[in-house]
């Protein structure tokens, strides 16, 4: 375990992992995780999983791209599921899943369960998807919500988190 580094006054940077979006991602999810144990309005969805070591909770979120549109026709709470389903079964999609989300995150979800090594949270993911990251590495999620809710979430989490994760800090 390492411990979150201070960034600025009032921000940190965390340890994470972040997998590039694919068909094959989308899939593992759905089967690996099941449904989103959330789905955001602005097109994140969320699961909790106690997949650290004693049972530390790590939050895999799929983000969505700047500017998400929920396909037309479909609830909130259905767009993962039916999306996963149509790429599981070679259905059509009811969009691009590039027009949907760009990547998946993983963190650990709670500050009081301690943080975790960047590395240690990709193995954990790669173990469980079966799939590699592309990066891991500390970020400060601060600057990068703030960016994405000034650009009324136009602007894209994932490249925020991939420039952290090539700048050193």
């Amino acid at each position: 375990m390492v411990p979150t580094e201070p960034n600025r006054p009032g921000g940190h940077r965390v340890g994470t992992a972040l997998w590039s979006l694919t068909s094959a991602l989308i899939v593992a999810l759905d089967d690996t995780f099941g449904e989103p144990i959330d789905a955001y309005v602005n097109g994140s969805q969320v699961w909790l999983r106690p997949d650290g070591p004693n049972g530390i909770t790590i939050e895999y979120r799929l983000h969505p791209v700047g500017g998400y549109q929920r396909p037309e026709g479909m609830r909130t709470d259905e767009v993962f599921s039916t999306v996963a389903l149509a790429l599981a079964t070679g259905d059509p999609v009811p969009a691009p899943i590039e027009s949907l989300w760009e990547g998946l995150e993983a963190f650990v979800a709670f500050d009081d369960e301690g943080p975790l090594n960047p590395h240690e949270l990709a193995a954990i993911g790669e173990r469980v998807l079966g799939i590699p990251s592309e990066a891991a590495g500390m970020v400060d999620h601060e600057p990068i919500a703030l960016e994405w809710q000034n650009s009324d979430r136009r602007s894209s989490i994932v490249s925020a988190l991939r420039a952290q994760l090539a700048s050193p800090f």
